[in-house]
């Protein structure tokens, strides 16, 4: 349990709610440059209790959330406060009726959560190792590895689609299935690889379908330079079959539980 996912709760006379981001110290600070969702977007304030914070801004009650955008700036304000403090990041579409149901309703009955969430945070931040495959190199691979691929392969070059169909599914059915064997294979190597960090780590789901590997890492800030060497060291040997990226820093939303405020 950490961050809280505020409800909508707005009264028939309230032009205005409070959308909020995140939880962060209370000695967080905002420029004039940080902006929310909303079109316009909207200025940051910060309301503080005791030695929490929540990150929020102002926006008409009337007003839709959703948009590409407003994911966009729900993530870029967090991830641009978690490079410079530890921040639990609200699910998001977190929205409270005013200023005052922060504090009464998010704050004030989860602060000692939130300041122990805090804490824990402190002097880390997390990463994510995002990996996909090269298309023709994991394509060679999976035909050179299983002998009906290729003979389906050689049977579908240079014929028809529609005289081909049964031999094109199951292609694609032996292909898909080969590369989610190897992805649980690579993504295990990374883990191992990295383990001597001692960094937690946290699987996420593949968002495409070459996609090889894909984990979320909490890295001590000491060990960031550590970490994307080891990183650099275990994408190497994979150059030109897996493209690597390290995502980050961000706000850690693969470590903090979001929950209700009242509960």
């Amino acid at each position: 349990m950490t961050a809280a996912s505020a409800e909508r709760s707005t009264g028939p006379d309230v032009q205005t709610a409070i959308y909020v981001y995140g939880i962060a110290p209370a000695d967080v600070e905002t420029t004039e440059q940080a902006r929310g969702v909303g079109d316009p977007p909207a200025g940051i304030e910060v309301i503080a209790h005791d030695d929490v914070a929540a990150l929020v801004s102002e926006i008409p009650v009337d007003r839709g959330l959703g948009t590409p955008e407003d994911f966009a700036a729900h993530a870029r304000l967090l991830d641009a406060t978690a490079a410079a403090m530890p921040v639990l990041p609200l699910r998001f579409g977190a929205v409270l009726a005013d200023r005052q149901a922060v504090t009464d309703e998010l704050l004030a009955p989860n602060h000692d959560d939130f300041a122990q969430a805090l804490r824990l945070l402190e002097g880390r931040e997390e990463y994510v190792v995002k990996g996909r495959y090269e298309e023709s190199a994991i394509l060679r691979e999976v035909l050179g590895e299983n002998e009906e691929a290729e003979r389906l392969r050689q049977a579908i070059e240079g014929a028809p689609d529609d005289a081909t169909r049964n031999e094109r599914i199951r292609l694609g059915e032996i292909v898909t299935q080969a590369v989610a064997a190897k992805r649980e294979r690579d993504t295990a190597a990374l883990i191992e690889a990295l383990r001597p960090l001692g960094c937690d780590a946290a699987l996420r789901e593949a968002t495409h379908e070459r996609d090889a590997v894909y984990v979320a890492y909490l890295v001590d800030t000491d060990k960031r330079d550590a970490f994307r060497q080891a990183v650099d060291d275990w994408a190497e040997p994979h150059r030109g079959r897996i493209g690597v990226r390290v995502l980050g820093p961000m706000a850690a939303y693969d470590f903090v539980i979001s929950r209700g405020p009242e509960g």
